[in-house]
C-alpha cells in the first residue's frame, strides 16, 4: 500500500481517522458539504470551510468487484464502493468482510476504520 501523505488541507481529516472519526467539510458560504478535503469550496470557491463530524452511515451508490489485484498485497476479490453519506457527501471505500454478491446499490453501510501500515483508513461495512 502507498500510505497517504497528509498536507495542510488534509491533516485534520487524517488526525480524526486516527481517533476513529470521519470528518468532512461544510462550506459556510453556500452550505454544501464536500469531501475530499480541499482549501476552497468546490462549488463556490469560498474559503469559509468548517470541519464537521459525520455519523459515518450511508448508502451504496455504485460498486465494483476487483478480481485482479494491483499489487500482490491485495487479496482478491474485493469490493470498492461509492457511498452517499447521510450528511450529503460521497466517498469511495473498500467494503470489508462481505462477499461481493452481498453488496448492492442501496445497501446501508457504516464507516469503520482499519489500520494498515500504521495509517487508519476509512472502510465500509454492510450495516
Amino acid at each position: 500500500m502507498i500510505a497517504p501523505v497528509p498536507n495542510a488541507d488534509t491533516l485534520p481529516f487524517w488526525e480524526a481517522c486516527a481517533r476513529g472519526e470521519l470528518l468532512y467539510q461544510m462550506c459556510l458560504a453556500c452550505e454544501r458539504p464536500q469531501f475530499y478535503p480541499r482549501r476552497l469550496c468546490a462549488s463556490c470557491q469560498s474559503d469559509r470551510l468548517e470541519w464537521r463530524r459525520s455519523k459515518g452511515r450511508g448508502t451504496v451508490a455504485s460498486h465494483t468487484t476487483v478480481h485482479r489485484a494491483p499489487q500482490p498485497a491485495f487479496k482478491t476479490p474485493y469490493v470498492i464502493a461509492l457511498i452517499d453519506l447521510d450528511e450529503g457527501f460521497r466517498m469511495m471505500v473498500n467494503i470489508l468482510d462481505a462477499a461481493p454478491e452481498a453488496v448492492a446499490i442501496g445497501a446501508r453501510v457504516t464507516i469503520v476504520f482499519q489500520e494498515i501500515e500504521g495509517v487508519s483508513l476509512p472502510q465500509g461495512q454492510l450495516a
